[in-house]
């Protein structure tokens, strides 16, 4: 389902999404309200992307939203007022959650804003990420939870941990040529890029 979101008093606006050509939405995903979908995504069965009430939701190009991800934000805005608290501000641009470049939300993800999680970014299953902005080229291993901290760039969080303080956020493991993981995002972005290719060209025929 694609379609548009309902006026209430913390949004004020009917939005469409805002889908690029070469993403595909599976039939069994939802994509509601503002959202921003770039380039070459693929979006997955089961998939909520709700920009109802906090919103924008932008996912940059060569993403993937896999199968039960849930992307959605705490209102930002109430009764006509911006709810600041509420929003990251992304290259001159507030989101109630900005997902960037080449980032994978593996099976079950949970993003609910505010929340940002940078380019090159792997989000391991079952991990929710909350209140927190999550750097460029890490690797959060299956069923972490994430809650209001910032992770610096290029770090690894161990599967199952639980990220609640920002000193456990900057005493994060850095990745190293070592870490087994380092380029599992690769291989799931060209997985993923090439099956939205082939859904969108079975569509077309």
């Amino acid at each position: 389902m694609v379609g548009e979101n309902v006026l209430t008093n913390f949004n004020a606006e009917v939005s469409q999404p805002e889908i690029d050509p070469s993403t595909y939405v599976h039939p069994l995903a939802s994509v509601i309200g503002r959202v921003i979908l770039g380039k070459n995504i693929m979006v997955s069965p089961m998939a909520s992307i709700r920009g109802d009430e906090g919103q924008p939701l932008f996912i940059g190009d060569d993403s993937n939203v896999q199968d039960g991800v849930v992307i959605h934000a705490l209102e930002t805005e109430m009764n006509g007022k911006s709810v600041e608290e509420n929003l990251y501000t992304v290259n001159g641009k507030n989101y109630a959650v900005y997902v960037g470049e080449r980032v994978s939300l593996a099976h079950q993800v949970q993003i609910h804003g505010p929340a940002v999680v940078g380019n090159d970014t792997f989000v391991g299953m079952k991990t929710l990420v909350f209140k927190s902005l999550v750097g460029s080229g890490c690797v959060i291993e299956p069923g972490c939870l994430l809650m209001g901290v910032n992770v610096p760039d290029h770090r690894y969080i161990p599967a199952g941990s639980i990220i609640k303080t920002q000193e456990d956020a900057d005493t994060l493991p850095e990745i190293t040529k070592d870490y087994p993981m380092k380029d599992m995002n690769r291989g799931v972005i060209h997985v993923n890029t090439s099956l939205a290719k082939g859904y969108l060209a079975s569509t077309r025929k």
